[in-house]
C-alpha cells in the first residue's frame, strides 16, 4: 500500500500569503478603478481605452498565485513511499562486553586502554550491515549498555558515552560479563552469536573461564581482546592535577599489567581466539574477518522503503503557469480582438 507524505510540511505557512496578496490586489484594482472615474464616466473611459482589458489582469494574478501555490508545494517536497514490511537480513549477533574499569585508563596504548578500545569498537560498527549488535559494560559488575539491535546509529551513540565513572564497583567480573552477554543474544533466533570480550584482565574476580565455556556449549563464540602491554603502565587520576597516578597503601604508584594467561584461558574455553591490542592497532579488523566466517543466518527487521520524490511535477506545473502568464498581456491584441477568448 502506497503512503504520501510532505518531507517538509513547515514551508505549508507560506501559502498564507496568497490570501494576502489577493486582498492586496483586490484593493489596487479598486483604487485603480476609483483613479479612473476621476477622469469621466466609465463607459466614455472606456471608448477612449479600447484595448486596455479589465479581465486580463485578474487572470493574470490568478495564474500567478496559482504558480506560486505549485512552487509552495514543490518546496514541501511530495514523496510516495511504501507502508512498513519486512526485510529478511542474513547476519550474526555480536555481544561486546567493554572493560570500564579504572585500570583501562592506562595510557601505555594512546590516548588510553579505554579510548583506543571505543574508537575500534566504533569503526567495527561502521562495517556492520545485516548484523546485530549489543554492548554490555563492566568493571566490578556488568551492566547492559546497549540491548542487541541493528541500529547501528544509537550504538555509536551509547558506545561513546561509555566512561569508567558509571560503574562505581571496581574490579574486572569477566565471568559476569560473558553470563549476562549470553542472556542478551535473542531468545527466538537461531542465529550465529559471537561475544567480545575487550580488557586488561588484571584483577579478574569470578570464574570467567567457566562463564566461557558455558557459552560455548550454549551455541555462542567467546573471543577476547587484551588491552595493554605486558610492561604496564601507571594508572592516572582525576584529581591532584597532571602526572598524578594511583597509588597503594603504602604509597607505591600502581602498574597495571596485561593478564594474557587468563584471556587465552577464557578464549580457548569459549571457543573463539585470544588478540592483544598494541600501539597500532587493537585487533578488532582481524576479529571481525573472523566473525565475517561464521556462517549467516536469517534475521527479520523492520524497515521503511525510500520515499521518491514528487516535487519535480509540480515545480513543472508552476513553470508552465508562469510562462502562461508571460503569454497572456494587459492590452488586447489588435490582431487578435476579434477572438473573444478574454472580454
Amino acid at each position: 500500500m502506497e503512503l504520501f507524505r510532505f518531507a517538509h510540511p513547515e514551508y505549508f505557512w507560506a501559502l498564507l500569503g496568497i490570501p494576502g496578496l489577493t486582498i492586496l490586489f483586490v484593493y489596487l484594482r479598486i483604487q485603480r478603478k476609483n483613479a479612473l472615474r476621476k477622469y469621466g464616466e466609465p463607459a466614455l473611459v472606456k471608448m477612449l481605452m479600447p484595448n486596455v482589458s479589465g479581465v486580463r489582469p485578474v487572470i493574470r494574478f490568478a495564474v500567478v498565485m496559482l504558480a506560486l501555490a505549485f512552487f509552495i508545494l514543490g518546496l514541501a517536497r511530495p514523496q510516495f513511499g511504501s507502508k512498513l514490511k519486512k526485510v529478511k537480513r542474513q547476519g550474526v549477533e555480536i555481544v561486546i562486553a567493554l572493560d570500564v574499569s579504572n585500570s583501562m585508563m592506562a595510557e601505555d596504548i594512546k590516548p588510553n586502554r579505554l579510548e583506543r578500545a571505543k574508537r575500534a569498537i566504533d569503526r567495527m560498527i561502521s562495517k556492520l550491515k545485516d548484523d546485530k549488535i549489543g554492548l554490555i559494560v563492566f568493571a566490578g559488575d556488568a551492566y547492559t549498555q546497549l540491548p542487541i539491535t541493528s541500529d547501528y546509529n544509537s550504538a555509536q551513540l551509547f558506545l561513546s558515552s561509555v566512561n569508567p565513572e558509571m560503574i562505581p564497583k571496581q574490579g574486572t567480573a569477566v565471568g559476569a560479563a560473558i553470563t549476562m552477554a549470553q542472556r542478551s543474544f535473542t531468545a527466538s533466533a537461531e542465529s550465529s552469536k559471537a561475544i567480545i570480550v575487550i580488557t586488561d584482565g588484571e584483577n579478574h574476580e569470578d570464574d570467567a573461564v567457566s562463564a566461557a565455556e558455558e557459552a560455548r556449549k550454549a551455541g555462542m563464540v567467546v573471543h577476547t581482546i587484551g588491552m595493554g602491554l605486558p610492561q604496564g603502565a601507571p594508572i592516572p587520576v582525576n584529581a591532584g592535577g597532571q602526572g598524578e597516578y594511583r597509588k597503594d597503601k603504602q604509597g607505591n604508584v600502581v602498574i597495571t599489567r596485561l593478564d594474557e594467561v587468563t584471556l587465552q584461558k577464557i578464549a580457548a574455553s569459549g571457543g573463539g581466539i585470544y588478540l592483544r591490542a598494541n600501539t597500532a592497532q587493537v585487533g578488532l579488523d582481524d576479529l571481525f574477518d573472523e566473525i565475517n566466517k561464521m556462517q549467516k543466518t536469517e534475521m527479520e527487521a523492520h524497515t521503511f522503503s525510500e520515499y521518491e520524490e514528487q516535487f519535480q511535477y509540480f515545480l513543472a506545473a508552476g513553470l508552465l503557469l508562469l510562462l502562461l502568464e508571460f503569454i497572456i498581456l494587459e492590452r488586447k491584441n489588435k490582431y487578435l480582438k476579434r477572438i473573444k477568448l478574454f472580454k
